[in-house]
């Protein structure tokens, strides 16, 4: 199978979330599988021209009546397998990309020309396919950057050569839809009659992600939960009834994590290695963390980490807003330690920055270190993630893979792979709470410190049971394949 991903965004290139990881991921389980996988992405600034190999010749992309050119790079995914290499190329177009920022800055968060930015990136897909003499059997989108990918397809370029392909459209956070003035639609070179029958109306504004879900062949989204989830009023960010009528070909496939990257038996950023055969490795990381955070070496005080961004969607209000927030009660009142790193909005690091002058047993470090991250999951003893809503997330999994139990909302993918504490047999993976209020953490962390102290050898069977778990990609990888294959062969 010929599977082409078109995304704003892929490790190592260019990433501002878990976006990129699971383009990136995804792409390379797939060509392990023996698929033939290629990934197009926009030749950002950053992303240096002189580690790529140019491909020859420009490239016309037809939009807003006339044409823009631009060039075109390529390079292999690292990781690939050597016999089926993941080719990457990246649509290079120094006026809509030879800027910082993916979608803004921190001047300007959202590009006014963010419409046209991915229009043109979007019909550049099926141009550099022409150019290439490669055509794909599935054109796989991911979030509303390229939506449009899946309305191009269905309303102008299903003809020819891409007359048997079928299109894909991966909901990674439907929060973020894509949202502008329907000023903007004549650069798509579609028709007015197209822009009513596509479902961009969105209020007078024209919404590329509910074009893209009226238009794509099959929709997902990045765990069971939150696809049952973002089909109800309160977590569907008003397209909840798009999803309900699209259910028949919506669905959701878990993330998986980056086993090779994710994993404290093979982890070269720890002080130690281990595995569930040999735990000690975990005990010297919570050293090495306690060093580096500069917290008392105190063996047998639990440790609640945090890796995070710093907004509203990851539960921070409930956590650290300033008079109400529970992190300070926590930590005044547990015998335990608080280990943070992430950035995000300004009162949210000020109010870290105050909490780590004031208590003794809470450090924070504003802004993200990968070797700290590392150190974190597997020095901690529990992981807190009190999110609003969580499409997938990838720090539980990881928590789980190094025998760190997460402390997580009941809600989206938290939901799909922790399993909540049991006191009396002693199951589960984790510890849960349904409501995202102050008291409904400060309880639950509470509830998990009590078990530390108290049932330890529960505690070390959740470790165990959760380090046994199965969150690789290739696992996920073949539920993608299976929904490809339903989209080129759809049932009579």
């Amino acid at each position: 199978m010929k599977i082409l991903m078109t995304a704003s965004e892929a490790v190592p290139y260019a990433k501002t979330g878990g976006l990129a990881d699971a383009v990136s991921a995804l792409s390379l389980a797939l060509a392990k599988l023996g698929h033939e996988v290629r990934i197009v992405i926009p030749r950002y600034y950053g992303i240096n021209r002189g580690e790529l190999t140019q491909v020859e010749g420009a490239m016309g992309v037809h939009v807003g009546g006339g044409e823009e050119w631009c060039a075109v790079y390529t390079t292999a995914l690292p990781g690939s397998p050597k016999k089926n290499p993941v080719k990457v190329f990246f649509i290079d177009h120094e006026k809509f990309f030879g800027r910082d920022g993916i979608y803004g800055t921190p001047a300007e968060p959202d590009f006014l020309d963010n419409p046209r930015r991915f229009t043109f990136f979007c019909r550049a897909a099926f141009q550099l396919c022409r150019k290439t003499s490669w055509y794909p059997d599935v054109l796989h989108a991911h979030d509303w950057p390229t939506a449009l990918v899946p309305v191009f397809l269905k309303f102008g370029e299903r003809h020819g050569e891409f007359a048997n392909t079928v299109s894909v459209l991966t909901i990674h956070n439907l929060g973020y839809q894509g949202i502008y003035s329907k000023d903007n639609f004549w650069y798509t070179n579609l028709g007015w009659n197209d822009f009513y029958a596509a479902g961009f109306e969105d209020w007078n504004m024209m919404n590329l992600l509910k074009a893209g879900l009226y238009s794509a062949d099959k929709l997902n989204t990045v765990s069971p939960n939150y696809a049952e989830e973002t089909k109800t009023h309160v977590q569907g960010f008003r397209l909840d009834g798009v999803l309900r009528h699209r259910s028949a070909d919506y669905m959701g496939i878990l993330n998986g994590i980056d086993s090779g990257l994710w994993n404290p038996k093979t982890d070269d950023l720890l002080p130690q290695k281990y595995s569930v055969q040999d735990m000690s490795g975990k005990a010297k990381a919570k050293e090495a963390l306690q060093r580096e955070f500069s917290l008392s070496g105190k063996s047998d005080v639990p440790i609640i980490g945090m890796v995070t961004r710093l907004t509203g969607q990851k539960g921070v209000g409930a956590l650290f807003g300033p008079a109400y927030g529970s992190a300070w009660s926590i930590c005044r009142d547990m015998n335990l330690q608080f280990v943070l790193i992430g950035t995000g909005e300004s009162w949210c690091e000020n109010e870290l920055r105050s909490l780590s002058g004031r208590l003794s047993n809470f450090k924070a470090q504003i802004g993200y270190s990968e070797n700290q991250s590392h150190l974190i999951e597997a020095g901690a003893d529990f992981f807190l993630m009190p999110s609003q809503y969580e499409p997938c997330g990838l720090n539980q999994m990881y928590s789980l893979a190094y025998g760190t139990l997460p402390i997580v909302r009941n809600t989206g993918g938290l939901a799909d792979t922790v399993s909540n504490y049991n006191e009396e047999k002693g199951t589960g993976t984790g510890f849960m709470f349904n409501d995202l209020t102050p008291s409904a953490i400060y309880n639950t962390v509470g509830w998990a410190v009590w078990a530390y102290y108290n049932r330890p050898k529960h505690i070390e069977a959740m470790r165990i049971r959760g380090m046994k778990q199965d969150f690789s990609w290739e696992k996920s990888a073949k539920v993608y394949i299976a929904m490809y294959e339903s989209a080129l062969n759809p049932a009579p």
